[in-house]
């Protein structure tokens, strides 16, 4: 039997499939133990003719997108991963690992503000009516002047935000690692719902609507569609065993595609029914499907940007010498991306040939742990008749309960308010280190209110 885990390669592993159970051992933790190097997970823009992008050496790039040249790079004190630039007034707001929220001046290439925060950013920022709105590990919410980079409110949740928000109707959409999807109004910050997974939740782009539903993965297993408006479970679909992290579903032409960490590429209807399903060579992370006339793109693990049509069948593939992350830029019959392999591409999408390619500072690859690192593969002890009947006599007066997250259902509640600026349900008056128990987090309460700085 293969087992086919990272890690745990073993072909002449024979046990019976029922005698292994596969267990998430702890918090996924890969976005944060990334080293500083020229790999890109970031998702680009472009405007007047310049894309822009930010990666792991810490700069934000700004690039011809006809010649791949570097026009210019702003520096920030450590990595860009996950956060995305955002538009605003000719200018970009970005996030880093040195837990600033930057807006960057397009014409003078300086900082207009900068955000602090108390933890690293590897959410995207969603400008709206003149807000920016972003999460931090610091395990809060914000939402600052565009104009002015002054504080508006925040937000408390009970674990790290590595979640890129969406704003729409006057409704903030962002999860947590507290397992938690939020609903908070966009003007005071205020809870409206929460819908609870059964695990911590990871995006590094907006989530998608449709027709009022909200889609989003959770570790638990679960692509979940939920009323926007209520917070009310209207389907979930069970993708694998390793968590769906990362990744945003697609809509087009009423159908759901989406890709998995087992390197399952699904197409479902938007009742949740599995259509078909397409195989890649490696896992799907952190991916929003594009949609081309009757294409459908999307990148993988394996370094390879995959061309299907809509019936899942491949027709093409570009390859790079780097894993892919991120949503691609389709633009003016080109798709543009950055690789795990410190180039940034501009490719042709109807010959799926190369355009260009242009380099980050670094050739050094980053550091990234592996893929399925919090699993463990755990067997079962055989149970012999002398073991059974000693068990049975020592037998402790609880019972062991096992749960299947197939069959877990959801409740959602939102019993509590938060207050402008620093109350919610998870604020509390004393601190658990970590290590000392380690079901919980650290949550510390009255943060005070974080002052923009500039730059020197």
């Amino acid at each position: 039997m293969d087992i086919g885990f990272e890690g745990f390669e073993a072909t002449d592993f024979d046990v019976d499939v029922e005698d292994v159970v596969l267990k998430k051992t702890k918090s996924y933790s890969r976005p944060w133990e990334t080293s500083i190097g020229g790999s890109i997970d970031n998702n680009p823009i472009v405007y007047k003719g310049i894309v822009y992008f930010g990666a792991q050496d810490g700069y934000v790039y700004a690039v011809d997108k006809k010649t791949g040249k570097i026009i210019w790079t702003f520096k920030t004190n450590d990595r860009i991963l996950g956060s995305s630039p955002a538009l605003y007034d000719n200018s970009i707001i970005i996030g880093s690992y040195d837990q600033n929220v930057y807006r960057i001046d397009l014409e003078t290439r300086n900082p207009v503000w900068v955000f602090r925060t108390s933890g690293k950013i590897f959410s995207s920022p969603f400008v709206y009516e003149g807000k920016a709105y972003f999460g931090s590990r610091d395990s809060n919410v914000y939402a600052v002047d565009c104009g002015t980079g002054k504080e508006i409110w925040r937000f408390r949740t009970g674990g790290d935000i590595a979640s890129a928000p969406i704003v729409k109707n006057g409704r903030v959409y962002i999860t947590s690692y507290d397992q938690n999807m939020y609903c908070l109004d966009s003007e005071t910050g205020k809870e409206i719902w929460r819908f609870e997974t059964g695990d911590e939740m990871i995006n590094n782009m907006p989530f998608v609507t449709y027709k009022g539903v909200i889609f989003f993965g959770s570790f638990d297993c679960n692509i979940y569609a939920v009323n926007a408006e209520t917070g009310k479970e209207v389907w979930r679909f069970r993708a694998g065993k390793y968590g769906v992290g990362g990744g945003i579903p697609a809509i087009s032409k009423e159908m759901v595609y989406f890709g998995s960490r087992e390197g399952e590429f699904y197409a479902l209807t938007l009742e949740g029914k599995e259509v078909w399903r397409f195989r890649a060579g490696g896992p799907i992370i952190a991916q929003q499907p594009q949609i081309y006339k009757d294409m459908i793109i999307f990148g993988c693990e394996d370094g390879n940007m995959y061309f299907l049509d809509m019936n899942g069948k491949e027709i093409g593939r570009f390859k790079t010498g780097g894993r892919l992350y991120g949503k691609f830029l389709l633009h003016e019959d080109k798709v543009y991306f950055g690789s795990w392999d410190c180039y940034f591409y501009a490719v042709d999408i109807e010959t799926k040939k190369e355009i260009w390619r242009t380099p980050t500072s670094s050739m050094v690859q980053s550091y990234i742990p592996p893929v399925h690192g919090v699993f463990e593969v755990e067997v079962k002890k055989e149970t012999h008749v002398e073991d059974a009947i000693t068990e049975e006599k020592y037998k402790s007066k609880k019972k062991e309960e096992t749960v299947s997250l197939s069959d877990y259902h959801v409740t959602s509640e939102y019993s509590s308010e938060s207050e402008y600026k620093q109350k919610s349900d998870y604020d509390v008056n004393f601190v658990i280190f970590e290590g000392i128990m380690e079901v919980e987090r650290i949550w510390i309460s009255d943060l005070k209110v974080l002052k923009p700085q500039t730059l020197m």
